[in-house]
Order: structure tokens, then sequence, then C-alpha cells
């Protein structure tokens, strides 16, 4: 299993996702934004979080235009498996690779805790290892993570079964640190093939920093 983990100038999450993968057993790359393509080995290509060029104008705005983001597509379009966690999640909405846009969190403070997340549909390799219903306690670490679709948009994730995840407390019920629509936390499209989250599974690999709860969050892709 090989691992290629996007590396733009002010991500921070990338060390991160790659011990993660590494714990895992996975092999990893870190690759450069400039990078004209990406490595033919790759079974998965990470889009990790942090900064991407500060978040100037939007969160992931300026990421899209990467020389690296063209082999991207091409990629996901190939039915490469692609994650975007965090960053990586507003860089792939940005890019037209997953549908919707991540506004300021309703809030406008940066949210910064565990927060727990409900499973909603496990017909995909990303959470493949949960059950449906299944509540995990994972980071979150936004400041533009309140996730919106208009209401067409929405009606389709749900008609093709694209709501991965929501935002919930222990018990399941519904709660919403940051005003997205219908409480969603993570997408995929409609060929199951490319996903996007806002929380960051790759932070609770250890039960002593908080929660190990991303292990089979991630656990899914290795079967690949």
């Amino acid at each position: 299993m090989k691992v290629t983990i996007l590396q733009f100038p002010g991500t921070n999450c990338e060390y991160d996702t790659q011990y993660a993968f590494e714990k895992l057993g996975a092999k990893t790359e870190i690759l450069w934004h400039k990078s004209q393509s990406v490595p033919s080995d790759t079974d998965l290509l990470v889009v990790a979080g942090g900064f991407s060029y500060g978040d100037y104008l939007r969160s992931g705005a300026i990421a899209k235009f990467s020389p690296v983001m063209k082999a991207v597509a091409k990629y996901a379009n190939s039915g490469g498996k692609v994650l975007g966690i965090c960053n990586g999640f507003q860089v792939l909405t940005e890019a037209g690779l997953l549908p919707g846009a991540l506004k300021r969190n309703e809030s406008l403070h940066f949210i910064s805790k565990h927060h727990h997340l409900k499973v909603i549909d496990n017909d995909n390799i990303f959470l493949e290892e949960l059950s449906n219903g299944d509540v995990v306690n994972i980071p979150i670490a936004h400041h533009d993570g309140n996730y919106y679709i208009d209401q067409d948009g929405l009606k389709e994730l749900y008609e093709n079964n694209q709501v991965l995840l929501k935002y919930c407390d222990e018990d399941g019920d519904i709660k919403n640190p940051n005003g997205s629509i219908d409480a969603i936390a993570g997408i995929c499209n409609r060929e199951r093939n490319v996903f996007g989250l806002m929380p960051h599974p790759e932070r609770a690999m250890e039960k002593i920093l908080g929660s190990d709860d991303g292990l089979k969050m991630l656990q899914g892709f290795l079967k690949a």
C-alpha cells in the first residue's frame, strides 16, 4: 500500500498524516505541490490539512492552481482514490473534485477540540471498517469548516448516499460546532473514490492523545 501525501506552502499536517498511515503499515511519500505528476505506484492520494498559501483569498482557493492539481484531477478522474482532510477538503471543493464549499465558521472563531462524529454511510472504502450509526471522537481544527451546498445539491448528496459523516454528541444526537448545513462533516463524490472531511482522523491514532478512533477510519484504505 503506497500513500502519497500532497504538500503545499503552509500545510502543517503532512507529517501527522505520514505517521498515521505508516503506523497502519503503509509506505508513504510526501509530494511537493510543484510536481507535475502523481507517482505511478500511488494507491491513495491524500491532500493534507493546514493552511495552504496562508488561506489567503479563500481556504484552498490558491492551492487549486498549483501545478500538481492537474495531475490530481487526472488521477481522481481515472478512478484513483483521493482523501482530503480539513484544508485538503477545502482544496478539493475549490478544485471541483467534490461538491459544495467551506465557509467561515458560524461563530466566526477558530475551533480546536475533539468532537464526535456519526457514521451516516459506510458503503465506501473509507468507512467500511465502521458501521452506520457508529460514533467516533475525532479532533477538529478549523476556521472555515462550515460546509455549504444549495438545496438541489444537498438533495443530490442524499440521493446518491454521498453524505458520510455528521457532527454529533457522544450519544449520536446532532451537535453542530460550525454551522455546516445538516451538520455535515464529510462527503464523497458520486463515484465514491474522492473523499473529504473537516475533522482530523490522522490526529486520533493514540489513546494517550485523546482518541484512537482514527485507526478504523483510515484502515479501510489499506484493504484496497
